[in-house]
Parts: C-alpha cells; sequence; structure tokens
C-alpha cells in the first residue's frame, strides 16, 4: 500500500518539471495539427504566393539572381515570426479570454515553460511550412546554396530561434497587459516587421540607422548572416559581419529571455496580490 501511495504522490520538481510541462503543453498542438491537414496546406500556399510575387517584381525590374534567394529564404523565415507572433506573443491574451490564464497561474510550474510549450508544439507546423517554402522555391526558380559553413549556419541559425523565443515571451506578458488591445497589436505588428526586418530584400538597403534599430528584432541580423553564409556573393549584401551578428544575436538571447522572466514573474504576482489580470474589472 505504501509503494502504491508513493507511486500516485510523485511529484516532479525543478527541470523535470519545467520539461514536462513543455511536452504537456506542445503535445495538444502536435495532435491539433494532425487533424486539421487543412489548416498546414493553406499556411504553405498563402504565404508562397508572396514569395512568388516578389520574384516575378525581381526579374522584371533585372535585380540580381540573388535576390531570389533572399526572397525564398524571407518567406521560408516568415513562418517562424508568425509562430512567434501568434502561438506566443497573444497567447496569454487568449488564454485569458478563454478562462484558462488563472489556472496557469495557480499551478505550480513555470510560465516560460507553458509558453515555450505552446510555440514548440506548433513549430511542427512551422518547420513544414518553412521546409516547404523552401523545396518550393528551389524547384520552381531554381534557387542555389552554397554554404561556407556549416557550423556558423547553425550558430547563427539557433541563436536567431533563441533570442526570438524570448523575444516572444516577453511580449507575451505585454500584450495582456494591454488587455483588449492585444490583437490589433499583433496585426499591426505583422507587416512593419517584415518591411523592417528585411523578409524579402536586404537590409542593407535600408538606411544605417534605420536598419540598427530593426536588428532588434533577432531575424533581422539571423536573416543577413544566413543570407551571408549560404549565398556566394552574399557577403556584398551584408549588413554587418557575421561573426559581429553572431555576438550581437547572443547578447540578445540573453537579455530577451531574462526580461521576460522578469516580466512574466511580476505578471503572476499582480494576479496572486490584486487578481486585475486574470479578471476583467471595470
Amino acid at each position: 500500500m505504501n509503494v502504491v501511495s508513493r507511486k500516485y504522490s510523485h511529484k516532479n520538481t525543478g527541470w523535470r518539471l519545467f520539461f514536462s510541462t513543455i511536452i504537456a503543453r506542445a503535445y495538444p498542438r502536435v495532435i491539433g495539427q494532425q487533424r486539421e491537414i487543412s489548416w498546414m496546406l493553406f499556411e504553405v500556399i498563402m504565404p508562397m504566393l508572396a514569395v512568388i510575387a516578389y520574384v516575378f517584381v525581381y526579374r522584371a525590374l533585372n535585380a540580381p539572381e540573388e535576390y531570389i534567394g533572399f526572397v525564398v529564404m524571407g518567406g521560408a523565415m516568415t513562418a517562424f515570426w508568425m509562430n512567434i507572433l501568434w502561438s506566443m506573443s497573444s497567447q496569454l491574451y487568449w488564454e485569458k479570454e478563454q478562462g484558462n490564464l488563472a489556472l496557469y497561474i495557480m499551478a505550480p510550474n513555470s510560465m516560460m515553460a507553458i509558453l515555450l510549450g505552446m510555440a514548440l508544439g506548433g513549430m511542427l507546423a512551422t518547420a513544414m511550412r518553412a521546409i516547404a517554402v523552401t523545396l518550393l522555391g528551389v524547384w520552381l526558380f531554381d534557387v542555389t546554396f552554397t554554404v561556407s559553413s556549416y557550423l556558423q549556419l547553425f550558430l547563427v541559425f539557433m541563436l536567431a530561434m533563441v533570442a526570438l523565443y524570448g523575444m516572444g515571451m516577453m511580449m507575451a506578458s505585454a500584450f495582456l497587459m494591454f488587455g483588449r488591445e492585444a490583437w490589433h497589436i499583433a496585426n499591426l505588428a505583422q507587416e512593419p516587421i517584415f518591411l523592417a526586418s528585411g523578409f524579402y530584400f536586404p537590409i542593407k538597403s535600408l538606411p544605417f540607422w534605420v536598419a540598427a534599430g530593426a536588428s532588434i528584432i533577432p531575424l533581422t541580423l539571423g536573416m543577413d548572416a544566413m543570407r551571408q553564409l549560404i549565398f556566394p556573393t552574399g557577403i556584398k549584401f551584408g549588413f554587418l559581419t557575421v561573426q559581429l551578428e553572431i555576438i550581437i544575436l547572443a547578447v540578445l538571447s540573453v537579455v530577451f529571455i531574462v526580461t521576460a522572466k522578469v516580466l512574466l514573474a511580476h505578471i503572476e504576482k499582480l494576479a496572486v496580490r490584486e487578481g486585475r489580470i486574470t479578471e476583467s474589472r471595470r
């Protein structure tokens, strides 16, 4: 009897609880995406239309052939930005509207683990969309990739993702504080980010201080560095050197994750002490 009671009374704590929470929150999204295959189809076709439009514009203007590859890469990377914007930044607000936020705050697990699990659960569709856009771009437009350093490319991509997801967790708490305006802020941020981050053109084309300001978004420097590493003449269109962009991405990763932890802890304290985060008050 004691053995049975100990078996069912076991509680995960620390890092075990953190990773268990990530798996628990990722599982419903993975299963849900398999039940709605049509969503994946639309998430691949609709972004590809924008990529095709930019390709035709660049070819009509006789732009350098590298721009075609830049557009294909930008179209693939938009999947990660959309995952951050809708699966992390706006998530706490949606959970509040559905009545789940109070349960998350009362639970003994970390809010960062909950958000990370939600985002990772959406990574299945995100990765499929990015891979599909890349393969379609290679097939339709004969884009070729020449990687100069696989190690640096892997490092840039991982640092960009860590910084981006840290930014998403930070924005989640900020969006929650804005209340009903979170939906409008998310819609408002979508297109300006596409422009400022250089999804479809080299960020070097913008004025220096505009490009420097846009570098606060991790995908800006991440795409710029990956373009320099993937395309033979990418260095010519680079905003900064790859080594400097790696350092900046590492700094952004630390800053965003620490800031996200502080903001999420602040929200939990407000919810517990005042109840004005989880309840609608007039």
